[in-house]
């Protein structure tokens, strides 16, 4: 079991005329985080800095931070220890700076980027989640309903669903649900594959 967030938190704090927006999003890849954040940028044309940090995986082993183009240590490092004092994981944390015409020196920033990324998480709705594996069922039309009821009354969510001519679900399962895999694999004509 781990923490992270279910619902996105957002914050904004004022210094000597710089706008810093904190934004607190659910993440559960790099690649996703690379196109979060690129989507950030896009949304805000105005603004100098996008600086960022994401921790994923129940481990927390996997984890990136950017000052993006800020002072070293001033951006980066601050938002990813909001993360850390928390303990929380699949998260990413983006601060978007618009400049106010007055530098702030590097404990200005430090002190910016924190308070921004600590309010984002503050806003944010904190659960308790756990480890899950992404698997995609593969099956027949004729075993359909054996298929749906299996899942149904399991604790797992649909990811994605395909009941054309060639039926397929993507699941999201606990690590610890093995029964369900178990239940699946004696169907006949199902196939299981994790990603």
């Amino acid at each position: 079991m781990f923490l992270t967030i279910k619902a996105s938190g957002n914050a904004i704090y004022k210094e000597k005329g710089s706008k810093f927006i904190g934004k607190a999003v659910s993440c559960s890849t790099g690649k996703q985080a690379v196109e979060i954040i690129a989507k950030t940028r896009k949304e805000n044309p105005g603004c100098v800095h996008v600086c960022y940090a994401y921790r994923l995986g129940a481990e927390k082993t996997q984890f990136r931070f950017s000052d993006d183009g800020e002072p070293s240590n001033s951006a980066g490092a601050p938002i990813f220890g909001q993360i850390k004092s928390s303990e929380l994981t699949n998260i990413l944390i983006m601060v978007v700076r618009y400049y106010g015409g007055t530098k702030l020196g590097v404990g200005g920033l430090i002190q910016a980027y924190k308070t921004a990324a600590k309010t984002a998480i503050l806003n944010s709705h904190i659960i308790e989640d756990e480890e899950k594996l992404n698997l995609r069922i593969k099956f027949t039309h004729q075993t359909l309903h054996i298929v749906m009821n299996k899942i149904k009354s399991s604790r797992c969510d649909i990811l994605e669903k395909k009941l054309d001519k060639h039926p397929e679900i993507l699941l999201s399962v606990p690590k610890r649900n093995q029964e369900l895999m178990d239940s699946l694999k004696k169907i006949t004509g199902v196939k299981i594959i994790s990603l």
